[in-house]
């Protein structure tokens, strides 16, 4: 499996060039490492090196509007890889675009990514535009 911890630059700019005044989500699923390896050889658990991510990172994505929407457990792929488990699942919220943008340009969150970066052993980030809650699929 191919680990995919963060965007390459030619999606992230893909992203950028996507500008929206509108609220979007951001799908995260994520796959911790068992132990996380720091550049200075410090070692911890990949889940509190991904609790030190999200202590770091939280007032930052507060400050620019974040929310969380949703957060679940993981239980079952039934449609799908059944190599695929996810130890994290949510839904962030962000105001707009530029709000996402601004969060991952901030000097401190950047700080906060290296405990991102060792926790974990690949993810997912799937930008979604919400629509109208419903009772029907489709």
């Amino acid at each position: 499996m191919i680990d995919f911890v963060n965007p390459e630059r030619k999606v992230f700019k893909a992203f950028a060039e996507m500008k929206s005044e509108s609220p979007i989500h951001m799908l995260n699923l994520i796959r911790l490492n068992e132990t996380a390896t720091y550049d200075d050889g410090a070692l911890v658990t990949g889940q509190e090196a991904y609790a030190a991510y999200g202590r770091r990172s939280g007032p930052i994505f507060q400050r620019v509007g974040g929310r969380i929407v949703w957060s679940g457990k993981f239980d079952l792929t039934l449609i799908g890889p059944q190599d695929e488990a996810w130890d994290i699942a949510f839904i962030a919220e962000y105001p707009n675009s530029d709000a996402f943008i601004e969060m991952v340009k901030d000097e401190e969150y950047q700080l906060a990514v290296k405990h991102r970066n060792a926790a974990v052993k690949t993810s997912r980030l799937i930008r979604i535009s919400p629509n109208e809650i419903g009772n029907i699929f489709g």
